[in-house]
């Protein structure tokens, strides 16, 4: 068997524990709505019933741009989210986790990657349900995460630090093991906890993989997850580090993120990291010592392939989809035109500012809550 493999047989926390770096995947919902399978708005996976050759598809895709992780497509699929946002085709919640975790599987086995089982934030938290009735919610979604045997567990975009200690309890229940990722920035979340408390916060109701996940850029992203860590040790705690975030710029944004910004969802594209970008994220955020790096809304199979590249001395492995890129542009060389294959080396690629190409557009935005 190969070294690798036998690597990533291993479970989350024993790779994390021997420093080993875990590649996560990007935004399903992003890269799916942008492919017709995703309705923007209710951001519901309904496409793992319904179009699952496109949900398993996109999986390969990440799995062969170097992810070691297949998260399972079940984002905002608990029942009262999909009823909340008017799903019409009588899909339960059930059903599409099921569905999910198969696809993940069946994806995960081909490269034998690890399979996340994950739960978000509820419609029902932020109508103010009472702690049992979200737990309940959580619960329901974890016996199918249980009956699939997924590998481990992930709370994921919560802006509300008590509302992600209530699914962690949850989680841990099942004696798997649990990371929990806030949608926060430097700011801390919605009532103004730090990160660094939220993630004390977050060890101390089980679990043991603590960062963010979306709604900042990837710098954005590591800050936050360095005052956790810092937080973290500060509390005599332990910890692993986690950090997916968007494929977008975003120095204008204000505490609540991308979805402040006039550009959300459908104008984002001039904002969008280039995968020179994303070495620089995977350097910075290795350096700060996170070891599970992937991406969320905006990611693509390239923005990880560049991860892994970046990365590929530390874990020891090139991603197969690095057949068909030369590492910083070395595939340039065989370009007909000489000015084209003067652009393969590093330099050019590490010191290059690239222009919008819109004349009359600003290079920030103001974010619309702030107007009001």
């Amino acid at each position: 068997m190969c070294p690798w493999i036998s690597l990533l047989l291993q479970g989350i926390l024993e790779r994390l524990s021997a420093g080993e770096v875990v590649i996560g995947d990007g935004g399903f919902v992003f890269a799916l709505e942008k492919r017709g399978y995703v309705k923007a708005g209710p951001w519901t996976p309904e496409a793992t019933v319904t179009h699952p050759e496109a949900v398993r598809q996109l999986h390969r895709e990440f799995l062969r741009a170097g992810s070691n992780v297949m998260q399972a497509f079940t984002f905002y699929a608990s029942d009262d989210k999909l009823e909340n946002r008017g799903q019409t085709l009588r899909i339960t919640g059930a059903q599409v986790n099921e569905a999910a975790c198969d696809l993940a599987r069946e994806v995960a086995s081909e490269g034998d990657a690890l399979v996340a089982g994950g739960v978000s934030q509820t419609p029902s938290y932020l109508s103010c349900k009472s702690e049992t009735e979200v737990k309940a919610i959580f619960k329901k979604q974890l016996e199918v995460f249980m009956k699939k045997n997924v590998d481990f567990l992930i709370a994921e975009y919560f802006e509300h630090v008590e509302e992600a200690e209530w699914a962690v309890q949850v989680l841990k229940t099942s004696g798997k093991p649990v990371a929990a990722s806030l949608c926060i920035g430097p700011e801390g979340d919605m009532h103004g906890i730090s990160p660094g408390e939220c993630a004390v916060r977050l060890v101390k109701a089980g679990a043991q993989i603590v960062g963010v996940n979306c709604h900042f850029d990837p710098m954005t992203c590591v800050k936050a997850v360095k005052m956790m860590k810092e937080g973290v040790e500060k509390a005599g705690l332990k910890a692993h580090y986690m950090v997916q975030p968007l494929a977008y710029h975003t120095p204008d944004c204000n505490c609540q993120g991308f979805i402040d910004l006039p550009e959300f969802p459908f104008g984002l594209e001039p904002r969008i990291l280039t995968r020179w970008d994303m070495h620089k994220y995977a350097r910075e955020a290795y350096k700060a010592g996170i070891r599970f790096i992937g991406g969320c809304c905006g990611f693509e199979p390239y923005h990880i392939r560049a991860v892994a590249e970046e990365l590929a001395s530390e874990r020891g492995i090139i991603p197969p989809g690095s057949e068909k890129h030369g590492m910083w542009g070395s595939g340039l060389e065989m370009h007909t035109k000489p000015w084209v294959r003067a652009r393969a080396r590093r330099d050019y690629w590490e010191q290059l500012m690239p222009a919008s190409g819109r004349p009359k557009c600003p290079s920030l935005s103001t974010p619309e809550a702030d107007q009001i």
